[in-house]
This record gives structure tokens, C-alpha cells and sequence, in this order.
């Protein structure tokens, strides 16, 4: 499998997915900090895929998903965006509603 269908896999397979540097518990950067807290504050269980442990995803998914910053959310399969955009969705409570019915579908599945 090459690294492109990896990265479609990895998104097609996890109803919440968020490419960041770092984990969860120790992001590597600011934004990747800013953004997890955001999706923990939500509630909802979510994927994460650590970039700084697999540069050929790290180069590959700017191509794949045209943008060039970290982190990266997607939610059903859509590119949600990266830091600023997660942060004012979290902001104004459209975060939140969108990983809870993400998440809300996938265990109706």
C-alpha cells in the first residue's frame, strides 16, 4: 500500500481524526496543543496520527488534503481544518456539534 492510500485509509476508517505533532497527552507544538484541548473539551473519543513519527505522511497528506499547515481534523472523511478554524468552531459550539454526531453515527454503526 502506498503512503496515499495509507492516508485515504487512515481517514475513511476514523470518523474523528486529527494529524498532529505529537500525542494527545504530549503534543509536540502549540497549535497541536491548542487544538487537542478543543476536541477533548467536546467529549468525544477521537484518532490521532502522530506526524513527526512518519514524515512520508507528513509530506504526502499536504498533497492529499492541499493544506500545508498542522494539525489537520477531519471528521467523516471531510478536512475540517487546522488550528484557527478548530478553535473558532470550538468557540462558537459548532466543534462540539459536529464530532458528537461523528461520533453519535459511528456507534450506530
Amino acid at each position: 500500500m502506498d503512503v496515499m492510500d495509507t492516508i485515504k485509509e487512515q481517514i475513511e476508517s476514523n470518523d474523528i481524526l486529527l494529524y498532529m505533532k505529537g500525542t494527545p497527552q504530549a503534543p509536540q507544538c502549540g497549535f497541536s496543543a491548542k487544538t487537542v484541548q478543543s476536541l477533548m473539551a467536546c467529549g468525544e473519543r477521537f484518532a490521532y496520527v502522530n506526524i513527526l513519527e512518519n514524515s512520508d505522511v507528513r509530506e504526502n497528506l499536504k498533497v492529499y488534503s492541499n493544506w500545508p499547515t498542522f494539525p489537520q481534523l477531519y471528521v467523516k472523511g471531510e478536512l475540517v481544518g487546522g488550528c484557527d478554524i478548530v478553535l473558532e468552531m470550538y468557540e462558537s459550539g459548532e466543534l462540539k456539534a459536529l464530532v458528537k454526531k461523528a461520533a453519535e453515527s459511528a456507534s450506530e454503526s
